[in-house]
């Protein structure tokens, strides 16, 4: 039936009346990894949801966990290219539009490093309902699954959370490591594997003591979690001879340097890898 034809009454049949009231989008985190630390809420939305937008960075225990037919991968792409936040957010409001129940995935915290405040800004600009869902970033639950708190009454009584991958359009860093090092207390680096010897160089040149100790958590809950510490003086030779890749958290402070002390004891075994799979 087209759009123009008519009831028997002469009037317009309800198929060219019927307006789509849009679905609502949920920005879910999914924690750090390990499916057994999804939220409540976040696993009832994945198992209800008509579309599942999501990177690499939820893991691919709760990635693979999804049926293919409702899940689109909106991360990496071939040859290094990643999806431009730009299509990801006309692609939100396009599923939803369309009336469907939308879950963006997003590893850690949306709101934390995620770009969830952006495409919550975007939804709302174009009339579509949606709803956060917190979960436990990865800054926090990394270092702590490697026995290091980020808070310690003996050691550090603030912690300072920057990201390592800025956008690279900025013309200068919006992250102050003078600042940082004067502030003292723990601070945690997302994303920064690959600038670690710039960060840690700044932070040394900035008055930060070289022999603080520094702790690097690879994959933090994931099989094959890989926990390597150093100094900041030694900590990029360090990670270069574990083989630290990204994913992965930075920890600078005295607080890194607990973890000896508890590392016997610790039951949060997530350092075998899976069956099958490669270091």
């Amino acid at each position: 039936m087209s759009a123009n034809e008519t009831g028997p009454d002469g009037n317009p049949t309800p198929e060219t009346n019927a307006v789509v009231e849009p679905g609502t989008v949920y920005l879910v985190g999914s924690g750090p990894g390990d499916p057994e630390l999804l939220t409540v809420r976040a696993t009832q939305l994945l198992e209800h949801a008509d579309v599942v937008l999501h990177d690499r960075l939820p893991g691919r225990k709760i990635i693979d966990a999804l049926p293919e037919g409702r899940r689109e991968d909106v991360g990496k792409r071939a040859v290094g290219d990643r999806t431009p936040q730009s299509e990801i957010n006309e692609r939100l409001v396009e599923l939803a539009r369309e009336g469907n129940s939308v879950v963006r995935l997003k590893g850690g915290d949306s709101f934390v490093f995620g770009r969830g405040g952006e495409e919550a800004e975007y939804l709302a600009a174009h009339g579509v309902p949606f709803e956060v869902v917190p979960a436990v970033t990865s800054a926090i639950a990394a270092p702590a699954v490697a026995g290091i708190p980020v808070t310690h009454r003996d050691h550090a009584s603030s912690v300072s959370f920057v990201t390592g991958h800025e956008d690279p359009t900025k013309e200068e860093s919006a992250v102050d490591w003078e600042v940082l090092a004067a502030t003292g207390g723990t601070i945690v680096v997302l994303m920064g594997v690959s600038r670690l010897p710039d960060y840690t160089t700044a932070l040394r040149e900035a008055g930060l003591n070289p022999e603080t100790p520094v702790a690097l958590i690879e994959r933090g809950t994931w099989p094959g979690q890989q926990v390597a510490t150093g100094t900041l003086e030694t900590i990029v030779d360090v990670r270069d001879d574990v083989g630290i890749e990204p994913p992965a958290v930075t920890v600078i402070g005295d607080v890194a340097g607990t973890r000896e002390s508890v590392v016997d004891f610790l039951q949060n075994d997530y350092e075998q890898p899976e069956e099958g799979e490669i270091r």
